[in-house]
């Protein structure tokens, strides 16, 4: 069986180079790197992983734990997650919590036990005191845990700032926000505290609901707005969607019951993921989140803690976000 000292030789180089070239640290040449490859290839060399885990206590593995990898926008999260973790030679493990805390909790102990190298969270239905207690590497997804923990987000009070000023800018009198649920104390409630200050500056009627923390799928809003929006929805000229699938959920209800949109209702969203980039008809306005600079903020901020293993790295990242105007407004 060829080890990495057939590599090193048949390469003309150090053993030390091909470590290098394996573990991506330190500078090596194109020219370099491409004769260790081509000798691995050559050989069918492949690094034993398990006994380079070992030998630096290390799993190269990162738990993620997402609400719903079904989801748009956490599908393409956790894509731009991967492809910066695989750069540095990491590994993903997806866990689905689905709204659900005990599911949550033990996922946690499951990676805990498995010794995975770090934890990215973005799915928070458990209280501050729970994420405090894993020993590993931890970052977060829009939520501040602790100053020892450091958070990922976009700037979700600008986000509920630019929707909530563009519908009073087109005229609107009377809005409403649909959230997400607001008990936990997120970083991305802030969009409804933008929203509600806001209205109360511009001296605008408004009101806020509250969604569920249980499901994200198009058809849990096709039932809320059926459900819970309906009966409101002529006290209201614009809606703030606190996400593009609730905003498509409710542009297809209004349509379907005669409401013009935007002549009667306008509608904004909040994400610009895959989905809301296919739709043709509507083109929906929406908020959009850098998801791409997210992911990758992400898995560089818990590999850098996990390389780096000092306060140094404890860096929160609050990244930008932009109005993307379509036809529901």
């Amino acid at each position: 069986m060829a080890n990495i000292k057939d590599v090193a030789t048949l390469a003309g180089v150090s053993v030390t180079t091909v470590s290098r070239v394996l573990n991506n640290r330190g500078y090596i040449g194109e020219e370099t790197r491409k004769k260790v490859e081509d000798a691995m290839a050559q050989i069918n060399y492949t690094p034993n992983q398990i006994a380079r885990s070992l030998q630096k206590s290390q799993s190269y593995i990162l738990g993620m734990i997402v609400p719903d990898s079904q989801h748009p926008f956490f599908s393409e999260l956790i894509k731009y997650v991967e492809v910066y973790a695989n750069e540095r030679n990491y590994k993903i493990l997806i866990c689905n919590s689905l709204g659900q805390p005990e599911k949550e909790a033990n996922y946690i102990n499951m990676l805990k036990e498995n010794r995975v190298d770090g934890i990215i969270m973005c799915s928070h239905t458990l209280e501050v005191e729970e994420y405090k207690k894993v020993n590993s590497p931890i970052v977060t997804f829009d939520r501040i845990i602790s100053n020892q923990i450091p958070y990922v987000a976009s700037d979700n009070f600008r986000g509920g700032e630019l929707a909530t000023e563009h519908l009073i800018e087109l005229g609107c009198k009377s809005l409403l926000h649909i959230s997400g649920p607001l008990k936990l104390d997120m970083l991305s409630n802030r969009r409804a505290d933008a929203f509600k200050l806001t209205c109360m500056k511009k001296n605008i009627r408004y009101e806020i609901i509250e969604g569920s923390q249980d499901s994200l799928t198009y058809e849990y809003f096709r039932d809320f707005v059926k459900e819970v929006i309906s009966e409101k929805l002529s006290e209201y000229d614009g809606v703030f969607c606190s996400n593009d699938i609730l905003a498509y959920a409710l542009y297809l209800y209004a349509i379907e019951n005669g409401i013009k949109v935007p002549e009667q209702l306008k509608i904004i969203g909040y994400d610009y993921h895959s989905f809301t980039k296919m739709l043709q008809t509507p083109k929906i306005t929406t908020i959009a989140q850098p998801i791409k600079r997210i992911g990758k903020v992400l898995s560089s901020t818990i590999i850098n803690m996990i390389e780096n293993n000092d306060e140094d790295t404890i860096n929160n990242t609050v990244v930008d976000v932009e109005l993307i105007e379509g036809q529901t407004t």
